[in-house]
Formats: C-alpha cells, structure tokens, sequence
C-alpha cells in the first residue's frame, strides 16, 4: 500500500468510498457526496492522501478548515474514509498518520474530529493515534429525522503551538 497526495483524478473512487462511509448510517450527517469542485474548494490545499492498494484507491483522508478566522488557522478538522472491502487492514491508520505528519509539517497545532458513538472503530482509531474525547455534542444533528450525538475527539501537537 502506498500513501500518496489525492488528485482530481483520484476523486471518482474517493467520492465512492464517501457514499460507502454514508450508507453505513456511522460516518457522516451527509447523504450526498459533492463535486470535485465543491470538495476542493471546502478542504486544505495541504494535507490530503489516498491509500493505494495495488492500483486501487483504499481509503483517503483530508483536512478542513474549523473557521475562516485567523486565530483558528493551526485548527483543522479530520476526515478518514476507508473502502468496504479494505477496513480493518490499517488502511486508516496509515492515513491518519500521513494525515498528523503533514499537518505539523504546515503549522497545525490541533486537529479535531467529530465522531458518532456508533462508531467505535473510527473513535479507537483516532484514540491510538492521539486523539482523546473531550465531549459530547448531545442532539448536534437529525438524521432521518432522528438527533444524534458527536463526540468531539482532538489532538494536540506535541511540537507546533508549544
């Protein structure tokens, strides 16, 4: 598996592994994936990865802005996605650490990432690598009509902002 920078050309198989991530319920509030254009425009221009499994995209990950307010620039927000038949190999772990080092690399002293209680993998994920849980967003959202809860997970740099 090779992690390398996600392109425009990667976007069909990373918009696919997206609409896996929402079907499973766990994943995400949203219940469509966006345009190339629309994706690019509302992510980092740094810090964005594909996992390759053979020439297959395996899963991706990418930052987001938290706030356009300048105080918040060293604060993004995680996104890991890894395809149906490629979990529980260490594809996001192998993301999510690509996605740590590049994000020091630009000045990035916190990520954070919002994660249904469902979905424990994601959670244990992010927890060994860094993250701890510092809340829970009770009703931050309906799905189906239906309010979820999100926990709040962050990690803070150990070497940028300290």
């Amino acid at each position: 598996m090779n992690i390398v920078e996600l392109t425009e050309e990667h976007y069909e198989a990373v918009k696919n592994i997206y609409l896996e991530g929402i079907a499973t319920g766990n994943a995400t509030f949203q219940t469509e994936a966006s345009s190339w254009e629309d994706w690019d425009k509302s992510h980092l221009t740094h810090s964005r990865f594909v996992a390759v499994e053979n020439t297959e995209v395996a899963g991706w990950a990418s930052l987001s802005p938290v706030s356009s307010r300048c105080v918040y620039a060293g604060v993004a927000e995680v996104s890991v996605y890894v395809g149906e038949k490629h979990r529980g190999k260490g594809v996001g772990a192998e993301l999510l650490k690509a996605l740590i080092n590049s994000s020091e690399q630009h000045e990035i002293w916190m990520l954070q990432s919002g994660i249904f209680p469902e979905n424990t993998a994601s959670v244990k994920l992010h927890e060994r690598n860094g993250f701890r849980i510092v809340g829970t967003r009770e009703r931050i959202g309906k799905m189906k009509n239906v309010w979820r809860d999100n926990f709040l997970l962050e990690r803070r740099s150990s070497v940028i902002g300290i």
